[in-house]
C-alpha cells in the first residue's frame, strides 16, 4: 500500500491509491504512518502540510497497532528471583526462601501474585496423604490473585496488566472428550496448581492462558483470592445438587473455609442453608453469613432428627453438601437427606469411605454423587456473584512468610472462615 507525493506550487500533497475499503482516518493520520525516502540525492523530508517544493517521493505504510502500543506502554519490570514457600519433602515443613522467577511458555502467562488463599488441599499436599503423586520440591497454593506481567507468543486474549487468578486446574489438553464436554477437570492430562505444578505461594506464578481466572478490574484481589477455589468449588457443588430456589440444603462443615462460601452462594441462589458444624464461634460465623439454622454436632443428641426438623416439614433437606474433612459425616448423610434428594461429596478426608444402605438408597431414590472443581464457565459465574457484592465470606490476612503457622492452625481445627496470604511480606 503506497501513496506518492505529487508536485505542485503549494508544496507536498498526498494522493493515495488506498482502496476505499481500507481507507480510514487512523491509517492516514501522520502519527500512524512510517516514512521512507526514494530520492536520488539526500534531501530533507518534508513535513505534512509543508509549503516548500520538493522533488522526491515518499511511501507511507500504517504502523502495526501492536507496535504503536509497545512503544507507548512500559512493560513491567520482572525480577530474577522471588520469595516463595517451598515444600522440599513430604510432611513439611514449608521453607520460606528465594527461588528463580519462572518464564511463561508460548501458551502461558506469568502472574504477579498479590494474594493467595490457603486451602485444606494445600495441607494434604504437605502431608502427602492423598493417593495422587505430587511434584517435589513443590510450591503449593491454588487461589492466587494478581496481575499479568508477561505472556507467551501464542496468547492473544490476555493483556499485560489484566487481573487474573491461578486456580486448582492449571491446564488441560482442551481436545479430549472430557475437555470437549466442558469437564476439563476430568482431563487425563490435567495439571494441578500447587500439586503437579508449582502454585501460588510465590510472588510470580505460571498459568495456562486458557485456564486462568479472568478477574474484572473492579474486584478486590485480596478478597477474591479464596473465590478461585473455595467459592468455585461450592458453587459448582450447589449446581450439581439440583436444589431449586426455596428448597433446603444442609451444609456439613459450614463454619470452615468452604462452608462459609457455601452458605452465601446458597442464599444467593435462593436456597435455605442448614449449617452443620461444631462450636459457638462457628455458630456465630454461620448465622452472620445467613444460615437459616445451625446444628452443633458436638452437642446434638440426635443429629439425624435435628437436621430433619430444620428442613421445615421434617422430611429432611433436598440436598446435602459434605464439605467435612473427617469421615463420620459421610456415613450419616443418607439417613437425613430427603427422599429423591441428592448428597454431594466435596470434602476429601484421607482414606475415607462413604456409606449408605443399598435398600434405603434404592427405594427412596437417593442420589449420591461427587463434585470436583468447576470449569471455566463455572469460574466466570462464581466470580460474577462476588463482583455483584453477594459473596462476602470472612477471611484473615497474614504474610506469606507465616504460612506454616496457618497449617498448624488447620491441624488443630482452629480456623473459622478463610486465611489469605499477602505475598509482599
Amino acid at each position: 500500500m503506497s501513496a506518492v507525493k505529487s508536485l505542485n506550487k503549494a508544496g507536498c500533497a498526498l494522493r493515495t491509491s488506498i482502496k476505499a475499503t481500507t481507507r480510514s482516518p487512523a491509517l492516514l493520520s501522520p502519527a500512524s504512518l512510517c516514512v521512507r525516502r526514494f530520492s536520488a540525492s539526500p534531501r530533507k523530508l518534508c513535513a505534512p502540510g509543508a509549503t516548500t517544493l520538493c522533488s522526491h517521493n515518499h511511501t507511507y505504510a500504517p504502523i502495526p497497532p501492536n507496535s504503536r502500543k509497545a512503544s507507548t506502554t512500559a512493560l513491567p519490570v520482572i525480577p530474577e528471583e522471588q520469595w516463595a514457600q517451598v515444600l522440599e519433602q513430604k510432611g513439611g515443613p514449608v521453607i520460606y526462601k528465594k527461588i528463580p522467577v519462572p518464564k511463561p511458555g508460548p501458551d502461558e502467562v506469568l502472574i504477579n501474585i498479590k494474594y493467595s488463599g490457603v486451602c485444606h488441599t494445600d495441607l494434604h499436599a504437605v502431608k502427602g496423604d492423598w493417593p495422587l503423586p505430587s511434584k517435589m520440591p513443590l510450591v503449593g497454593g491454588h487461589e492466587g490473585a494478581g496481575v499479568v506481567v508477561a505472556r507467551g507468543s501464542l496468547v492473544k486474549d490476555v493483556e499485560i496488566g489484566d487481573y487474573a487468578g491461578i486456580k486448582w486446574l492449571n491446564g488441560s489438553c482442551l481436545t479430549c472428550v472430557q475437555c470437549r464436554q466442558s469437564n476439563e477437570s476430568l482431563c487425563g492430562d490435567a495439571t494441578l496448581s500447587g500439586y503437579t505444578v508449582d502454585g501460588s505461594f510465590q510472588q510470580y506464578a505460571i498459568g495456562k492462558a486458557a485456564h486462568i481466572a479472568r478477574i474484572p478490574k473492579d474486584c478486590d484481589l485480596e478478597a477474591i483470592a479464596p473465590i478461585l477455589c473455595a467459592g468455585l468449588t461450592v458453587y459448582k457443588a450447589l449446581k450439581e445438587s439440583g436444589a431449586r430456589p426455596g428448597q433446603h440444603v444442609a451444609i456439613v462443615g459450614a463454619g470452615g473455609g468452604l462452608g462459609s462460601f457455601a452458605i452465601q452462594y446458597a442464599k444467593a441462589m435462593g436456597l435455605h442453608p442448614i449449617a452443620i458444624d461444631g462450636g459457638e464461634e462457628k455458630r456465630k460465623v454461620c448465622t452472620e453469613l445467613g444460615a437459616q439454622s445451625y446444628i452443633d454436632f458436638t452437642t446434638s443428641k440426635d443429629i439425624v432428627e435435628d437436621v430433619k426438623k430444620a428442613s421445615g416439614d421434617g422430611l429432611g433437606p433436598n440436598a446435602v453438601l459434605l464439605l467435612a474433612v473427617s469421615e463420620k459425616p459421610f456415613q450419616q448423610a443418607s439417613q437425613y437427606v430427603r427422599s429423591k434428594g441428592t448428597i454431594v461429596c466435596v470434602g476429601l478426608p484421607a482414606n475415607a469411605f462413604i456409606k449408605a444402605p443399598v435398600f434405603d438408597t434404592v427405594v427412596r431414590e437417593v442420589n449420591i454423587k461427587g463434585s470436583y472443581v468447576g470449569n471455566r464457565q463455572d469460574t466466570a459465574e462464581a466470580i460474577d456473584f462476588f463482583r455483584r457484592g453477594m459473596i462476602k465470606a470472612p477471611y484473615k490476612v497474614v504474610g506469606l512468610s507465616e504460612l506454616q503457622s496457618v497449617y498448624d492452625l488447620m491441624l488443630e481445627s482452629k480456623i473459622a472462615g478463610r486465611y489469605v496470604v499477602d505475598t509482599s511480606r
